[in-house]
């Protein structure tokens, strides 16, 4: 006689919470603090909401800074989606994580160290390390991205002194000043791409974009786009880009990662590097994503969108001119590639934070209308592999921004 045996679905495995990974990161940080200034006062001050790590003000003495704390050197988007286990594992994971020489935040530090020595780019100041904890200066001045938006006019000469401070990372062997241990290979559009949407678990995690935060009709036609999307950056194959070409690239250059001082006429500063050794090209290709994001969240006149994309186009055509033909094809291939490789990377980052993770304003706006960007990024990723004629390529993807900002 047979026996039927009911068997009980197996429970979720408990992921992070947002409270508890948010006040041990806190509790750590004042740890920290108190290690590095035993003496001071210390006041932690207000979060500054990102998906990549712990961030917050506090105050020493009075004295204003930065604090950076970061789970297992991925994304808290991941780490509260369980990429790092148990919150239990997690404590266990990170309390032997900190104690690596070659911890995210320690190569930034190191990196910002290193710039401080260098002839450009000049970089915010690291206050010190400790427990994990990286503490930065804060950085005093108008944001590129803000002052494209004000003076839209001037986007060609704040592209020009963005990248005339870059300089000197790109110069003739310059990725020998960073060895592998010390590079922030995380940052790195491409890897970032290829980690995200490399085989069954890339297709399983684009199944799941916008689960929790698109309604069903919009998440359909996000995850329908984005998966073309994909299926079409891949076959351009970036991994064909010959090694030798290898520069120091500043990594994370966002519009919001570049300050100017304000009416001082000063040279840029920026804040948090994520060195890495690879072409230059993606350094030219995360601004222009990043712009072009902050244009569609933002919604100016489209006579400001207009000529902020005229100027990008301009420096663009700056940098060809300064080319052989094929050189200048090769340059702005990478550039596009890079470009919608690192809009689909964030995205879908953006798009898969649980709902209760807080977002700066713009990705907020990011999260909540998607569709344009989406749509963007399908009809350029199309256009680039039907032509063959990589500047007419380009002008697709130009001419498509103009008409998700119309």
């Amino acid at each position: 006689m047979s026996t039927l045996t009911l068997s009980t679905p197996r429970s979720p495995v408990p992921v992070p919470q947002i409270a508890e990974v948010f006040g041990f990161a806190r509790a750590q940080i004042h740890q920290a603090a108190a290690d590095l200034w035993p003496r001071a006062d210390i006041r932690l001050g207000a979060h500054v909401p990102s998906i990549t790590g712990y961030v917050t003000h506090l105050a020493v003495d009075e004295r204003p800074l930065y604090a950076k704390y970061s789970y297992l050197g991925i994304s808290l988007v991941s780490l509260l989606r369980g990429t790092g286990g148990t919150w239990p594992q997690v404590q266990q994971a990170q309390a032997d994580y900190v104690r690596r020489p070659d911890t995210l935040l320690a190569r930034e530090h190191a990196q910002l160290q290193l710039l401080a020595q260098l002839d450009g780019p000049r970089a915010c100041a690291a206050a010190g390390l400790e427990r994990g904890v990286l503490f930065t200066e804060p950085a005093i001045g108008s944001t590129l991205g803000d002052l494209l938006l004000r003076t839209p006019a001037q986007t060609i000469p704040l592209l020009e002194g963005t990248f005339a401070e870059l300089r000197p990372l790109y110069r003739a062997r310059t990725a020998g000043w960073l060895g592998p241990s010390g590079a922030i290979g995380e940052r790195s559009i491409a890897a970032t791409f290829a980690r995200k949407f490399n085989g069954i678990s890339g297709q399983t995690y684009l199944d799941r974009i916008g689960a929790d935060r698109c309604p069903p009709a919009i998440r359909t036609e996000v995850a329908g786009r984005l998966r073309a999307v994909v299926v079409r950056l891949r076959h351009a194959r970036l991994a064909a880009l010959q090694p030798a070409h290898e520069v120091l690239t500043y990594g994370e250059l966002k519009p919001e990662h570049v300050l100017f001082p304000d009416g001082s006429g000063e040279r840029p500063l920026f804040i948090d590097p994520g060195l890495g050794r690879g072409r230059a090209t993606s350094d030219a290709a995360k601004l222009i994503s990043r712009i072009v994001l902050r244009l569609l969240v933002a919604r100016p006149t489209p006579s400001a969108a207009g000529q902020v994309l005229d100027g990008i186009d301009a420096f663009a055509q700056h940098r060809v001119a300064l080319r052989s033909a094929k050189a200048a094809r090769s340059w702005q291939r990478e550039v596009l590639i890079f470009w919608m490789m690192d809009t689909t990377n964030l995205l879908s980052t953006v798009l898969s934070a649980p709902p209760g993770l807080p977002l700066n304003e713009r990705t907020q706006a990011l999260a909540d209308q998607p569709l344009a960007a989406c749509r963007l990024l399908d009809h350029a990723s199309a256009a680039f592999l039907k032509q063959r004629d990589v500047p007419t390529a380009w002008h697709t993807a130009l001419d498509s921004a103009r008409e998700a900002l119309a």
